[in-house]
């Protein structure tokens, strides 16, 4: 498979992944409501279909970049999405700690963000 083609749709908060034009996979996320904002990533997952083939790497690959764009930082929730980070630590910096505690909390507080 050649690199999926990664759509944003931040206002349902889903980062999709689509192998000619057939869906692949998704990162949901939330974007932390108060500062210091940041994307939070909280489940990964890939079509059965698709499995193996990297689509999951490029979806959080991705999600980093749009991030870094922002000059937000991510805390990496979904435990696909922390597991890449700790294998990409160059690509995928740590976000720090009263962050991961905000954005912990806003879960908590709103189970339904996914």
């Amino acid at each position: 498979m050649a690199e999926p083609t990664i759509r944003d749709d931040r206002e349902k908060g889903r980062l999709e992944a689509f192998d000619d034009g057939d869906y692949a996979g998704v990162v949901v996320y939330f974007v932390l409501d108060a500062p210091p904002h940041a994307l939070v990533a909280v489940h990964t997952v890939v079509e059965a279909t698709h499995e193996g083939q990297g689509v999951a790497g490029a979806l959080v690959r991705e999600f980093y970049r749009t991030a870094a764009a922002e000059g937000v930082p991510v805390v990496p929730l979904c435990p696909y999405a922390a597991a890449w980070a700790a294998r990409h630590p160059e690509e995928a910096p740590v976000a720090p700690e009263e962050v991961v505690r905000a954005a912990k909390a806003q879960l908590k507080a709103s189970p339904d963000l996914w």
